[in-house]
């Protein structure tokens, strides 16, 4: 069988605080770049099996959306299997990371990321800790009470997407 994962990753991490918009999260962004070794076909089925595996579901294809957003009620993968991207992640003062075939990126609940330049072929899956269904917040005032509330109920996932219930999710989230 085929060795799709990366077990040393170069790992770039973020905080991003609250702007006053967009709440953020005292949790670290987690980027793993090249954590998939991805085959020419099928590369997309990778990434959702290894999510799958790790109890991440409500799977999807797509791309991301090129507004500001984020999501009050569960924390958000993103493994991306064709093309590149850049994403603007804690709002319009926020940081862009570039994101390629192979990274995932881990977004805590709170956090607004952007697509600000995609290629034409950029596609990714995304997926959701126990497959929870997903809210999407604009940075509104009027959202903030109840996206502030909602973002302090949502649990420490019991799996990394990638790497399971020991990942590297585990070490970062439960240090801070």
């Amino acid at each position: 069988m085929a060795v799709y994962i990366n077990n040393d990753p170069k790992v770039i991490r973020h905080i991003l605080h609250d702007d006053g918009r967009f709440p953020n999260s005292s949790l670290f962004v987690l980027i793993y770049k090249n954590a998939f070794y991805l085959p020419e076909e099928e590369a997309a089925s990778v990434i959702e099996g290894t999510f799958k595996n790790n109890d991440w579901g409500n799977l999807w294809r797509n791309g991301i959306y090129d507004y500001h957003h984020f999501h009050s009620n569960t924390h958000e993968v993103l493994g991306v299997y064709e093309g590149e991207t850049t994403v603007q992640l804690g709002g319009p003062n926020g940081i862009s990371e570039k994101l390629e075939r192979g990274d995932v990126i881990i977004i805590p609940a709170g956090v607004a990321h952007k697509n600000i330049e995609a290629g034409k072929d950029f596609k990714c899956v995304g997926a959701y800790p126990e497959g929870k269904d997903f809210d999407i917040k604009k940075g509104d005032p009027t959202e903030r009470p109840e996206a502030d509330k909602n973002i302090n109920e949502v649990l420490l996932p019991e799996n990394d997407p990638v790497y399971g219930e020991t990942g590297l999710l585990m070490l970062n989230w439960e240090m801070q």
